[in-house]
């Protein structure tokens, strides 16, 4: 493999703070398009320029095929053309991602998070075939989502320097935890590389990263594009200790036993913001944990 990285900052294809943001439900449990709209324009206008919708955050398992394209359609228009939207679109089965490839595009999405097909563990050269046909099925840029302990497979660091080479395959979402892994990959293409590991964001960044793609930053977006905003402008400490700051609200919103998109949805309530409640089988935060989360972030937040 040849590195074909210089030194200058990769191209953000998507945006460089990316929110995986989360699906709002009425208190009925359908789709809050209304909740949507709002959430996806105070989440624009704290820093984030670029929304991830219809990934794991956003409770894809549980959303038809219908409320996907809807949701599409409803924050394309309360964001309008400012930032773009990445529809995650994977399944288990090729045929239905390319299905949903197509109707993202139709409802306005700007590209696709296609993750590795999960519970079947493709072998590698049947997981590159099923990127590559997805790929080729729109028009529309492709960013690929290696998160191995959710789908049992990994994106070996091979299968993504030959995935570079598809002109619409530009970026990952890396949630590997092989970190050297990434770098090879950063070395030897042209691929932007987004964090999806909120304690990553910092560390994936200063070997190259594109950005992020955060969960955290449904409830504090501003804080997230700040700890990129500082190593932008060469200040390192800053944003050190910014990404320090942050870690016991990603701690308790990302690893203390329950799905982010749980801990997300329960501090957006507390917030005032759009999120409602999660989908079965999830289950929402109980009172004790809810409280937890909320001591955490008022902490950050005087800071």
């Amino acid at each position: 493999m040849t590195n074909r990285r210089d030194a200058a900052r990769p191209p953000r294809p998507f945006g460089r703070t990316l929110c995986a943001m989360v699906t709002p439900f009425t208190d009925a449990g359908a789709l809050d398009l209304d909740g949507a709209r709002r959430l996806a324009a105070h989440l624009v206008a704290e820093g984030c320029d670029g929304l991830v919708l219809n990934g794991t955050t956003g409770e894809s398992p549980t959303t038809t095929d219908t409320e996907k394209a809807e949701l599409i359609a409803a924050v394309r228009e309360a964001v309008g053309e400012r930032v773009p939207l990445v529809a995650g679109v994977g399944t288990a089965d090729t045929r239905h991602t390319v299905e949903l490839a197509l109707a993202a595009e139709k409802a306005g999405a700007d590209g696709v998070l296609v993750v590795s097909p999960y519970y079947s563990r493709p072998p590698q050269d049947a997981l590159e075939a099923h990127f590559l046909e997805v790929a080729e099925a729109s028009g529309l840029p492709v960013m690929l989502y290696d998160i191995p302990g959710r789908t049992g497979t990994r994106i070996e660091p091979e299968t993504l320097v030959r995935l570079a080479a598809h002109p619409r395959i530009v970026a990952v979402k890396d949630c590997s935890y092989d970190f050297l892994g990434a770098q090879k990959v950063l070395a030897h293409t042209d691929l932007a590389y987004y964090a999806g590991c909120d304690e990553h964001i910092l560390a994936l960044y200063a070997v190259g990263a594109a950005g992020c793609v955060s969960t955290v930053a449904n409830v504090v977006p501003a804080r997230i594009a700040a700890i990129l905003d500082a190593f932008d402008a060469g200040d390192t400490a800053r944003a050190t200790g910014l990404q320090l700051r942050a870690t016991p609200l990603i701690e308790a919103v990302m690893a203390a036993g329950l799905p982010g998109t749980v801990t997300a949805k329960a501090l957006l309530a507390g917030l005032g913001l759009p999120a409602g409640p999660v989908r079965a089988p999830l289950r929402p935060a109980g009172r004790e944990a809810a409280d937890g989360l909320r001591a955490v972030y008022e902490e950050l937040a005087a800071d």
